[in-house]
């Protein structure tokens, strides 16, 4: 069974119908449910998204992550070992625009080897995981 990491970004887009890669998402959502894919994500995304999805879309939009979304994830919850890595990532990058929830991201990655990712944030792919749906795809 192949195994996809789930970001934020793909799960804002499956949530906002008005995201300019929503048509996309829906369609690898889909995909990705009719393979069985393993599809994995981490606590932090999972706040990440939480936050975003309030604040942007409102309560409806975070009563469909928690009820239709986060059912069929596999959370891996962000322990200190996991958190320590990330923020040493991220200090050793002195990057602005890449956080912490994605250091998090490629270290989860990382430790459970997967390759893929269903994303529309390129960081994944500047960290050399292959990005699902490929951005040349999209619009």
């Amino acid at each position: 069974m192949n195994g996809y990491f789930v970001d934020t970004a793909a799960l804002l887009a499956l949530l906002d119908g008005d995201d300019r890669f929503h048509s996309l998402a829906a369609a690898a959502w889909r995909s990705l449910l009719a393979q069985d894919a393993r599809l994995v994500t981490s606590s932090y995304v999972l706040i990440e998204t939480y936050a975003l999805a309030q604040r942007r879309l409102g309560m409806d939009a975070v009563r469909a992550l928690s009820w239709d979304f986060v059912p069929l994830l596999d959370i891996e919850w962000v322990n200190q070992d996991i958190h320590h890595a990330a923020l040493t990532v991220l200090l050793t990058a002195a990057r602005r625009q890449l956080s912490l929830v994605d250091c998090t991201s490629f270290e989860i990655m990382r430790r459970r080897n997967l390759k893929q990712v269903f994303t529309f944030d390129i960081h994944f792919s500047e960290q050399g995981f292959e990005i699902m749906p490929a951005l040349s795809d999209s619009p």
